[in-house]
């Protein structure tokens, strides 16, 4: 795995929007809320992910946000036959975002056509999506969600993948696998300690501390930033929860 030298891109905030209509309009207005939290995250240095409004706002949105002085993550997860992941692949390249998420469940040749197709890109491989309880992980993938991290991990390094997207709950079936500690871990669902999400869908989350304990590279935050009424001011609390983790974890 490449290292990590700044500590601020171990941070990758969420810029999901609801849309509030359901017309054209409405959608040039989540582009918006997108656009001004980059600008409210100006000189920050984390990483933006952007997921829904990509798809519906055309990938030119990833060239706005490389203006505003961000990296990219572009949260696509993206799942197809081999031939179209290339396809995809090819075109995405064109604006040179800095990360791109795909399914594993594509499988071994569908992730490495992605792969060679976006040379510049880290590709994530998203492993069991951290919506999903044990209960449903067992109706689609027939495994418990470790047994199903651990094998989309394999798919995942077999096919050239940077990292991988998974909950902090499954992290340490990865790190006591030396054979995977080349892929970088990146984990959604979580929550400082600071912030609370009404309605919350994640069901299997944890705190930044604990998830830099447990051995992940970034985390990924989304409402607690986006909801936050200074959204700065909330990613600068995030960023010291990341600093105590990590000189905690250096000490161990």
């Amino acid at each position: 795995m490449k290292e990590i030298a700044n500590v601020n891109e171990r941070l990758i905030v969420a810029a999901d929007f609801e849309l509030e209509g359901n017309d054209v309009q409405a959608a040039i207005n989540v582009r918006q809320k997108v656009l001004q939290l980059a600008d409210a995250l100006h000189g920050t240095g984390v990483i933006i992910k952007v997921n829904s409004i990509l798809r519906a706002g055309g990938y030119s949105l990833v060239e706005e946000l490389h203006e505003r002085g961000l990296k990219v993550m572009a949260d696509l997860k993206l799942v197809d036959i081999p031939q179209t992941m290339k396809i995809d692949g090819q075109l995405l390249a064109c604006y040179k975002p800095e990360i791109v998420t795909v399914m594993a469940n594509a499988g071994i040749d569908g992730l490495s056509a992605l792969v060679k197709a976006m040379p510049a890109t880290q590709v994530l491989a998203v492993t069991v999506l951290t919506s999903l309880d044990e209960e449903e992980c067992q109706q689609i993938y027939c495994c418990s969600t470790k047994a199903g991290v651990l094998r989309f991990a394999r798919m995942a390094q077999a096919a050239g993948c940077a990292g991988l997207v998974l909950s902090p709950k499954e992290v340490d079936v990865i790190r006591k696998r030396p054979a995977l500690n080349a892929l970088s871990l990146n984990t959604p669902g979580i929550r400082p300690t600071f912030g609370v999400v009404k309605g919350d869908d994640q069901k299997r989350t944890d705190t930044p501390e604990a998830a830099f304990l447990a051995g992940v590279d970034r985390i990924v935050v989304g409402r607690p930033i986006t909801q936050a009424e200074n959204p700065q001011v909330a990613v600068q609390l995030i960023l010291e929860e990341i600093k105590v983790a990590l000189e905690k974890k250096e000490k161990k």
